[in-house]
């Protein structure tokens, strides 16, 4: 592997959660382990190919686990590895921003956010 040089290190960061979906996904898997299944409901924008081509650079570049269950039919659950957790300064700050955009913009976020566990500050992990 040729090594990169990076001109800040932010660029190494947005490397490895950067694009619309990899935050949205490790947010999801705070709440614990998720199914492919799962993870695509929660997410309805998202295609099956990209879900599934997150996931892999996501474990890739060890921020999630992929566990295989060996049973009929396959079981594949992911969950973040130890090393994806150190991401959650970084999420929490994310989601604190983006709320705090939502209001400067439209004043209020009950309109601008849908009804998820994620948008809930008393039971959400990532803010607390």
């Amino acid at each position: 592997m040729q090594k990169k040089k990076y001109n800040i290190s932010v660029e190494a960061t947005l490397e490895v959660i950067g694009g619309k979906w990899k935050c949205v996904i490790l947010c999801h898997l705070t709440y614990g382990q998720k199914r492919t299944s799962e993870l695509k409901r929660l997410m309805p924008g998202i295609t099956q190919k990209m879900l599934t081509q997150q996931l892999r650079e996501l474990e890739d570049d060890g921020i999630i686990n992929r566990i295989v269950y060996e049973q009929v039919p396959p079981k594949v659950i992911y969950e973040l590895s130890e090393y994806g957790w150190s991401l959650k300064g970084i999420l929490d700050t994310l989601c604190a921003w983006g709320e705090k955009h939502i209001i400067r913009i439209y004043g209020d976020t009950a309109d601008m956010l849908e009804d998820s566990i994620l948008n809930q500050k008393t039971t959400n992990p990532i803010n607390k």
